[in-house]
């Protein structure tokens, strides 16, 4: 009954409180369930988000200041009643990870439950596998490589309930080659769940086969991406495919394949052992559940990562957890809220935007990986995301041709929007650009690319005018 009387509502009226407290003197699940319905008929707009509690956080070692191990963990409640839940079957996980209304933690914000249902095809003798995406190869965003050097055990058993759902045989755990200590302690963690009988033959004792392996990449940003992933896990170059076919009908090795999110599998099962519906559906704004592992970087007093309740406001989230911006929340700039392949937002909306994927799609950005950058005024926003584009002119693998040549062409047009060295008419060829890419390439490595670049125009076009009419200026003394 406790886990909903965490959050303080301020909706107003004696018969709202007199509801609440019949339905949590019920008690049980039932009595939790009503208090939920109850707090369901408040409108988003007089509920308050955040100040998360510790109790209800899925990753508790997330600084690494417990023992990272699997006795550790086991002493942090974790592998509990997993066997239990194992052998409730596939069925009652997937209605319980949909009735949590997790969406996936990767960027895209896919329902998770649904995505994996897909794999609940007839058999025809293929075997069927789940791929963690672990590459996490997004500028300014650091959070699975948390989970992964401070709390495995979280991921390799998400990854056996997960598998659980699917039907599959086995998990690939395609980790970033760079992150050594996070592939060291993962590689450990999986040995120990081994020894301890929780994963291999008769996992848990629930008669489930399941193997969990490791396979690290070369660091390259596209093969984040879920098919370029999948053909480097084959041996191949890391170059995304056409879809249709999609992974859960041809993936790996041309088996049925899910390709998921370290953060996304490893809240399964907290979903399953506090409940989807009952516990983890009670956090964030309607279609925005539960909790996320935000990264905040940038021009914070306190960068950091922390686990927080979806639909907290951006202000709150800097303010409470980073010791709010240097010089003062006056001094921001802007921020781009869902690491860098997001659109840039500036400080109006930042005043009052809610961390979540609706909140933030409504200003023309994107939640993505919650890897939230600050700038403050003394940072070159221009300079900022031409540093952005130059990224994606590397990172891009070539096969497209608008990803290509446009990714070449815009980092070339945005340097010389830093120096000034153009004309107010080039910013609309350089949006008309940025649209020509954006949707017209196999992956998403095109948007990407294109909208750090809508966003820079969209808010801060009167910045990138002054910059050109100062070097003309400028040139004109010059010559005179």
């Amino acid at each position: 009954v406790h886990l909903l009387a965490r959050r303080k509502s301020r909706v107003g009226g004696a018969a709202m409180a007199s509801m609440l407290a019949k339905a949590l003197s019920a008690g049980g699940r039932a009595g939790v369930a009503r208090a939920a319905a109850v707090r369901a008929m408040a409108s988003d707009a007089t509920r308050s988000y955040g100040g998360l509690r510790d109790e209800d956080r899925i990753f508790k070692n997330l600084y690494g200041l417990g023992d990272w191990s699997i006795k550790g963990d086991m002493r942090r409640g974790g592998w509990y009643k997993t066997k239990e839940i194992l052998l409730k079957g596939h069925e009652w996980i997937l209605t319980e990870v949909k009735e949590s209304g997790l969406r996936g933690r990767g960027g895209a914000g896919f329902p998770s439950g649904l995505k994996w249902s897909f794999m609940n095809k007839p058999g025809d003798g293929r075997p069927k596998y789940l791929v963690i995406n672990a590459d996490e190869g997004e500028p300014g965003t650091c959070k699975d490589r948390e989970i992964m050097r401070h709390d495995p055990q979280r991921l390799i058993e998400g990854c056996l309930i997960a598998g659980r759902a699917m039907g599959a045989q086995a998990a690939y755990i395609y980790i970033r080659g760079e992150f050594f200590q996070e592939a060291s302690n993962l590689q450990v963690a999986i040995n120990q769940a081994y020894e301890m009988g929780f994963i291999g033959k008769n996992a848990c004792g629930s008669g489930y086969d399941f193997d969990v392996y490791m396979h690290r990449g070369a660091g390259a940003y596209i093969c984040g991406e879920e098919t370029a992933l999948i053909e480097s896990l084959e041996g191949k170059a890391g170059k995304p495919r056409l879809k249709p076919p999609f992974p859960a009908d041809i993936g790996v090795f041309g088996c049925p394949t899910t390709v998921a999110n370290v953060e996304t599998v490893a809240s399964a099962p907290d979903i399953c052992r506090k409940g989807g519906k009952d516990w983890f559906a009670t956090f964030g704004r309607e279609r925005n559940h539960g909790t996320k592992l935000f990264c905040i970087s940038g021009n914070v007093n306190k960068p950091c990562v922390v686990e927080e309740e979806m639909s907290i406001p951006l202000r709150e989230l800097l303010e409470k957890h980073c010791g709010g911006v240097k010089g003062g929340w006056d001094n921001l700039q802007g921020v781009i809220p869902g690491g860098s392949s997001v659109p840039v937002l500036p400080k109006h909306i930042c005043d009052d935007v809610l961390m979540d994927f609706d909140a933030l799609v409504a200003e023309k950005s994107g939640l993505g990986t919650a890897a939230v950058i600050v700038m403050d005024k003394q940072q070159d926003m221009i300079k900022c995301i031409s540093r952005l584009i130059d990224f994606y002119e590397h990172e891009t693998c070539g096969q497209c041709t608008p990803c290509r040549e446009g990714c070449s062409w815009m980092a070339k047009v945005m340097r010389r929007f830093v120096t000034g060295n153009a004309k107010p008419a080039e910013i609309d060829m350089l949006y008309e650009l940025s649209l020509q890419i954006e949707g017209h390439t196999i992956c998403a490595l095109g948007d990407a690319a294109a909208w750090p670049v809508q966003g820079v125009i969209r808010h801060f076009r009167p910045e990138i005018e002054q910059r050109m009419a100062d070097f003309a200026a400028a040139e004109e003394v010059a010559q005179a």
